[in-house]
């Protein structure tokens, strides 16, 4: 199974003979002289050995380096005082602590900020691969939006990047990079001067441009770094993985990574589940609850989050709620309702605000905390396709996600 994950599905189909899931076009292709961004301590070990550093030199060496990256923020080998220039010079010649690059940035009215990153082709031919992260700032924290894919593996009907081409996935390299990237950007480092010293990105969530949970290898080496007390340090309870349900890896996320779960439910019948995410034909809605009441570390206090965007006439009337309820009894929850937001083409509209509305009070009288997620970058997002070409705008499914996350509990 990890190797299925780390490669991208096997190309199921439905009944009407459409993939359900997409195989990677390309693979990644290594630079020759590599980052090391996303890898582990061991693997730095490794390269370090490689270039003849010695075996009792090495633990101290990674520590210098992780120290450099992941809690300075260096840019360069050359920032890195702590190192005689002699090994600064040999690691220079080996590597780099390169980032993805930054084409474009835009910045909301409401301080949402917006990347578009640029990552290498593994074809010459083909152009750059490209992808977005988004920042949210709150009053009492700081959300980061990480992609995981370029293109995505699923076929959502109500989500544009349905409609795109799985290119390939990500490295760990390239997902810790975005946030590396952003703390770069905002100026997120230790010594930023800041009265506090608080940091400004404080959560992240995987919920940008992919499924994290087919590229399950990369996402969890990423994330682990993430966490790294000695590192970026950000909590696994602020951090959240949303999958559209690959349920053979959700446990997994649970044992080997250990963040906050976060599902795309969207519908409570399998037939109206099989339409919006395909991916129900082959994992459908008992299984993926069941995954959910096994998934470890769920408790009251460690709520899964289930997303449900509302669509108008589809899945937005008070049986739907009811039988919401009723799936989720005995999972510690939290549901977040989201207005779609339309895009060119589309079939589906919003539900009507009086609709969500009592959808909402019918969820929370049962006892969930069922808010109902408001935009924040709305100035910015309107025009988020004009950053990407026209066959790759920014989703809806990334849209919807930024806005789950985006206001305090």
């Amino acid at each position: 199974m990890t190797e299925m994950m780390t490669t991208g599905p096997s190309p199921a189909t439905s009944s009407a003979g459409a993939p359900l899931e997409k195989v990677p076009l390309e693979s990644y292709v290594p630079p020759a002289k590599p980052s090391l961004i996303g890898f582990s301590r061991e693997e730095i070990a490794a390269k370090l050995g490689e270039i003849g550093v010695a075996p009792a030199q090495r633990k101290m060496r990674v520590q210098q380096l992780w120290h450099w990256m992941y809690v300075r923020g260096a840019q360069s080998f050359e920032a890195m005082t702590s190192i005689s220039k002699d090994m600064r010079k040999e690691l220079e010649r080996h590597f780099t602590v390169a980032r993805p690059e930054v084409v474009a940035e835009q910045i909301s009215n409401d301080g949402t900020r917006k990347w578009l990153l640029r990552l290498p082709s593994g074809d010459k031919v083909e152009k750059a691969h490209e992808v977005e992260c988004v920042y949210i700032p709150e009053t009492d924290r700081g959300t980061l939006c990480v992609s995981s894919q370029v293109g995505c593996t699923l076929n959502c009907s109500f989500c544009h990047t349905g409609t795109q081409r799985l290119v390939r996935n990500l490295t760990a390299g390239e997902i810790v990079g975005q946030i590396m990237v952003a703390r770069d950007r905002l100026n997120d480092w230790i010594d930023r001067e800041t009265p506090n010293g608080n940091r400004l990105i404080t959560n992240v969530v995987m919920m940008g441009m992919g499924e994290p949970l087919y590229n399950f290898d990369a996402v969890r080496d990423a994330l682990l770094i993430v966490a790294d007390n000695e590192g970026i340090g950000i909590s696994r309870r602020r951090i959240t993985l949303s999958t559209s349900g690959v349920v053979p890896n959700i446990k997994r996320t649970g044992e080997e990574i250990g963040v906050m779960l976060a599902i795309s439910l969207h519908a409570v019948r399998d037939e109206l589940r099989n339409e919006l995410v395909p991916l129900n034909r082959k994992y459908p809605i008992a299984e993926l609850l069941q995954a959910c009441r096994d998934y470890p570390g769920a408790s009251n206090a460690r709520r899964i989050t289930f997303e449900y965007v509302m669509l108008k006439g589809v899945n937005d009337s008070l049986d739907d709620a009811k039988l919401l309820v009723k799936l989720l009894k005995g999972i510690p929850a939290k549901i977040n309702l989201i207005p779609f937001n339309p895009w060119p083409g589309t079939s589906y509209e919003c539900s009507d605000w009086e609709r969500i509305e009592k959808f909402s009070e019918y969820i929370f009288n049962a006892g969930y905390s069922s808010p109902v997620r408001t935009p924040r970058g709305r100035d910015i997002l309107a025009a988020c396709g004009q950053l990407k070409s026209e066959t790759e705008k920014l989703s809806v499914r990334e849209r919807q996600a930024l806005r789950a996350m985006a206001m305090t509990d």
